[in-house]
């Protein structure tokens, strides 16, 4: 494989690597005058390089090089350019360019030009370098001779056609970014942009010092104390009368179901609607399982549909149980409600009174000895049970006989008679 100086993984602060340009379309009859940077420091950038070429047809060989892509990913960190140009053999170069670093007193003297001028920070965060910037008492841009390129070929002109074709490719880099220059010159582009930051503070916090403190405006102290009645409230603004509509959602390929989005969405329109007109929210108290057996059971229609399956399978995953489970849960609370939900999932032990009463009841309406067990009472044959709920009401249910698959049906009732009313299973003394 052809070996790359790109390392992305390593990048920093004072390290940054750059993908290989994609070869420039070619520009007949004469591809190799077309210009290799844009802005004026790009072009200053490629002045510099052949102005202290040697050899003029080497430059047109590495900007043809340029031209074709034949320069890979480009790392710069300070002082240096480093790239593999790939050539006439099968092995590519490694290229380096060297460029002196500014010193630290070189810097403090750039960073305090930058900062004199608030349009210079300005300009370089829009990715502009101004002339004054670039071209003032610190001069950043190499002139003639100030590059230093150096190749692993056995060309030794100045430059090889390898290292000229690296210097083309690093003047398009200075055209979209010149913090490239600034790293280049020793610094990162996040110590240049905090340094410049506190220099703009730092002098405008002296420039409020040296101006005349202006009179505030405002109230004594006192007299802002002083107690005095305050206004009353606003009246409230009516509560509108219902809630509105939900907007009505689109379907979109791999979407959120709009069905089930324009539910979620009316519920919370009613919810909030509660909470206004009675200053409490009706479901707060809910935990996840019983809210998403609440929203299951508002779904309208019955059966399982596709859609239904979609929603059960959501929300019983998201609870932690089975569409199963919640196809019964959805059953008890159409049944009664958190109270019928109560009944299915949490037997109790009632206190002597009603539940006693209710065996000689169905005594005598010529049903047969119901079994007790805790707040329920099954039919000998097993097929019908009613669970007495804490809210006093019987529940009905029903299962297969001999399995305990037992399902919420009818309607609650105080008297455990008018449970079982309208059950179509035979409820005889019959053996």
């Amino acid at each position: 494989p052809t070996p790359s100086m790109a390392a992305p993984s390593r990048d920093g602060e004072l390290r940054r690597t750059f993908p290989a340009f994609a070869p420039l379309p070619s520009a007949e009859p004469e591809p190799e005058e077309a210009p290799l940077a844009e802005t004026w420091w790009g072009h200053a950038w490629v002045a510099a390089l052949e102005e202290g070429a040697l050899d003029a047809k080497r430059l047109a060989r590495g900007r043809g090089y340029a031209q074709q892509g034949k320069v890979d990913a480009i790392t710069v960190t300070p002082g240096l350019v480093l790239a593999y140009v790939r050539g006439s053999r099968p092995r590519p170069y490694r290229v380096q360019v060297r460029v002196r670093t500014l010193g630290g007193a070189e810097w403090e003297r750039f960073l305090d030009t930058a900062a004199d001028r608030a349009g210079h920070i300005a300009a370089l965060l829009d990715k502009e370098m101004p002339h004054a910037l670039a071209e003032g008492d610190i001069p950043l841009l190499p002139g003639p001779g100030d590059l230093d390129p150096r190749c692993s070929c056995p060309d030794r002109g100045h430059p090889c056609k390898h290292a000229a074709a690296l210097c083309y490719q690093t003047a398009r880099l200075l055209d979209a970014d010149p913090f490239v220059l600034l790293l280049l010159r020793g610094r990162g582009e996040r110590e240049v942009l905090d340094a410049l930051s506190r220099r703009s503070a730092t002098r405008a916090a002296r420039a409020a010092q040296e101006r005349e403190p202006a009179p505030l405006p405002g109230v004594r102290a006192t007299d802002a104390l002083a107690p005095r009645p305050l206004p009353p409230l606003p009246a409230p603004l009516p509560v509108p009368p219902h809630p509105e509509q939900p907007p009505a959602y689109p379907a979109a390929p791999g979407g959120p179901d709009p069905f089930a989005l324009d539910q979620l969405a009316t519920d919370a329109a009613a919810r909030a609607h509660a909470l206004l007109v009675t200053g409490e929210d009706p479901v707060a108290e809910l935990t996840l399982w019983q809210d998403a057996v609440r929203l299951a059971a508002a779904r309208p229609g019955a059966g399982l549909t596709a859609a239904t399956r979609a929603l059960y399978a959501s929300l019983a995953a998201a609870s932690g149980r089975t569409s199963a489970e919640l196809a019964r849960a959805v059953a008890a609370w159409r049944q009664g409600g958190l109270d019928g939900l109560a009944v299915l999932e949490e037997p109790w032990d009632p206190p002597a009174g009603r539940f006693d009463r209710a065996r000689p009841l169905l005594l005598a309406a010529d049903l047969p000895a119901f079994r007790p067990w805790r707040n329920r009472l099954t039919h000998p044959r097993g097929h019908v049970q009613l669970r007495l709920g804490r809210d006093g009401l019987w529940y009905a249910y029903e299962s297969e006989p001999g399995r305990d698959d037992w399902w919420p049906r009818g309607t609650p009732d105080a008297d455990p008679v008018g449970a079982l009313t309208g059950l179509g299973s035979t409820l005889s003394a019959d053996p």
